[in-house]
């Protein structure tokens, strides 16, 4: 990947507590020829947000400034929480007008799902959901499996995602892929900022959930008719929870069965995405087919921004 690019750092939820995590963050893209823009909100701290409510809107809203030159990669800073109190403040019918069919990627992933979404909702805007600037450009050592995906998924206009996990059942279906972390997810249910996917292709991912955490939420979008609507549940990554003995057998896997035996369509799992150092890129409402088996499953996803 040798293609110089601008990247426009935004803070939609928490700000950098390492300085020398961002630092490294900082010096890597720029040793790599790329052009670095909106540093300042790494800089900036209010509570435990990356500034306060109207700035981090502003980070945002700045894309929709026909003054401004657009960037290439709009990348978020972390995760932790705080996008949604945002919400209400973007500027959805600006940053429609000015970023539809623009090849722009606007890169995240945690609790950034709550500006997908919204972007998805209110103003049919697809984005990636992906590396961040701390965790991921950041990490002592960074990924190769992420960053080749991660350029392949911003400069390509088709990809595939494949991985021998074996399936409980052949699955051969198409539709919208949509989802994100699975706790901001089910957290817009009934708002406005909650996208009315029907027949999608849905991804959940989180960290640090127990399996009955995670089947409470499915639940919630089960019994909130959102689970029907859609072709096929894809399972991400559960990660960091540690088994209690009161469990009692009850772990991940127990609970998937379970929930597959309630919600009526397809589950699949073994989708490297989430809070994981080794994560693929995902094109949020992109168009999407997938294909499992007992062999594993692939999903091939195109109709999404591309690099030029």
């Amino acid at each position: 990947m040798t293609t110089h690019r601008t990247f426009d750092l935004i803070a939609p939820s928490g700000y950098p507590n390492d300085t020398e995590v961002l630092h490294r963050a900082l010096q890597r893209l720029r040793a790599q020829g790329h052009r670095v823009e909106g540093v300042e909100a790494t800089q900036r701290r209010y509570q435990r947000f990356g500034g306060t409510d109207g700035e981090r809107a502003a980070d945002l809203n700045r894309l929709a400034d026909a003054s401004r030159p657009l960037p290439d990669i709009v990348l978020t800073v972390r995760g932790g929480y705080g996008a949604v109190r945002i919400l209400h403040g973007l500027d959805y019918d600006g940053l429609q007008r000015r970023l539809t069919g623009q090849p722009v990627a606007l890169v995240g992933h945690s609790d950034f799902t709550a500006i997908q979404l919204a972007l998805l909702a209110r103003a049919d805007l697809k984005t990636f959901g992906g590396p961040m600037l701390m965790s991921d450009f950041g990490a002592e050592h960074v990924s190769e499996f992420t960053m080749q995906h991660f350029w392949s998924a911003l400069t390509k206009p088709t990809m595939t995602i494949a991985r021998k996990v074996p399936q409980a059942h052949a699955v051969d279906v198409s539709g919208m892929l949509w989802g994100g972390n699975l706790a901001v997810l089910t957290s817009l249910i009934g708002t406005p900022y909650m996208p009315p996917v029907e027949g999608g292709i849905l991804f959940v991912e989180d960290v640090n959930e127990q399996p009955f955490r995670i089947e409470r939420m499915l639940y919630q979008l089960h019994l909130s008719g959102i689970l029907a609507q859609q072709q096929a549940l894809v399972l991400g990554d559960f990660s960091g929870a540690k088994p209690y003995d009161y469990d009692n057998g009850y772990d991940l896997h127990a609970m998937v069965e379970h929930v597959r035996s309630v919600i009526g369509i397809p589950i699949v799992t073994g989708l490297q995405f989430g809070h994981v150092p080794d994560m693929v890129t995902l094109p949020v409402g992109a168009d999407a087919h997938l294909v499992s088996d007992a062999n594993g499953f692939k999903l091939t996803l195109s109709n999404y921004p591309c690099l030029r």
